[in-house]
């Protein structure tokens, strides 16, 4: 009897769940603060307009294994992976790689392979795949093992009215960062079913025997309730994002995460000068919670039902270096930033459109 009443919660609890997210979208919205237009131009990614280039992390020069330095385009990384590890004959778990990058777009990236295939690689040639440079390295390269990504992005029908507005944002950005949402492409098309099909494989109603498709599907799920978060912590602030005793930060300079006893005046120094940043919650095992008041919002984004580890992540990036070139002739924006790991262009250009694309 008990089983058969959780599976009758369940399904409750997922259909209420589902239309939540049909009706009011709050699982899936992002909300940007401190703009108050809303900006209609034109953004596609492609070959010609999305750029991305990996800021690596400094090689030894020295090593058994080989970095590979990657320019693609209209190709994702599992696919560069795939191409790589049929060439030289090799699993494809044998090759490194330090992000995930976009198939629609040119990118520049670094992967590792064994030293012993030096010779066989130089022989490797493809149309959507050019390898510009090889360095010596003492390890594999794995996820997370850069600097950040440098963006280069064309905004399209933009008018010479929105070009001041533009560059105003762009001001507030630098000066206090951005919302670190996970982007539209983190959930992919069918946003609520994706979501829904990621509950029931959370849940143990689903078995989906694709492993990767699987892990993709159950992150998806715990980035929304991080997306709806940071929604809720920045419409509760008076000022940009307020910080609430027990939350948990991240050194930006240590890499370590703290929770200070209170928000005190130094707390608030080190945030405004980007020192430090609040983190928000990825449900999961093993991750550390907010305390407190924090905790009072947080739980409500949590989820104990997820086997898989948890993680805290910056709830606010600070972009480097933005600058934007204006074409007037052909009303084309250019931007040209500097983004933190993991952290999405797509969300800085949503920013400043205040709006979202998908």
């Amino acid at each position: 009897k008990s089983k058969t009443i959780c599976k009758v919660l369940y399904r409750v609890q997922n259909s209420l769940w589902t239309w939540v997210c049909k009706k009011s979208k709050k699982l899936i919205e992002r909300f940007y603060p401190a703009n108050d237009k809303v900006l209609n131009f034109k953004f596609v990614q492609n070959e010609e307009d999305f750029i991305v280039e990996e800021q690596a992390i400094k090689f030894s020069g020295a090593g058994s294994f080989l970095v590979l330095k990657v320019e693609k385009s209209n190709c994702d990384t599992w696919e560069l992976i795939d191409r790589l590890a049929k060439f030289l004959n090799i699993y494809s778990n044998e090759i490194g790689y330090a992000g995930l990058k976009d198939k629609r777009a040119t990118t520049i990236q670094y992967m590792t392979i064994p030293k012993k295939y030096s010779k066989e690689i130089k022989l490797f040639k493809n149309k959507k795949i050019t390898i510009l440079d090889t360095f010596l390295h003492n390890a594999k390269l794995n996820i997370g093992d850069l600097e950040g990504n440098r963006f280069k992005i064309n905004l399209h029908k933009v008018e010479i009215a929105d070009v001041n507005h533009i560059q105003k944002i762009i001001k507030l950005i630098s000066r206090d960062g951005m919302p670190n949402y996970f982007g539209y492409q983190r959930f992919g098309k069918d946003v609520v079913d994706n979501l829904a099909k990621a509950k029931d494989v959370v849940y143990g109603e689903e078995l989906v025997k694709d492993k990767k498709l699987s892990k993709m599907l159950v992150a998806a799920y715990q980035s929304s309730f991080f997306n709806a978060w940071l929604v809720e912590r920045l419409k509760l602030s008076k000022d940009y994002f307020d910080l609430i005793d027990g939350d948990i930060f991240l050194d930006l300079e240590k890499d370590k995460i703290f929770t200070p006893k209170a928000i005190t005046a130094n707390i608030l120094n080190d945030f405004k000068n980007s020192k430090i940043t609040p983190t928000g919650l990825l449900p999961g095992r093993k991750v550390f919670k907010a305390m407190g008041k924090a905790r009072q919002i947080e739980e409500k984004y949590d989820d104990l039902y997820v086997q898989e580890k948890g993680y805290r992540r910056e709830a606010i990036v600070f972009p480097r270096e933005i600058s934007c070139k204006y074409d007037a002739a052909n009303k084309v924006c250019t931007l040209d930033f500097i983004l933190p790991k993991g952290s999405y262009a797509t969300v800085l250009v949503e920013f400043l459109a205040n709006r979202n694309f998908s």
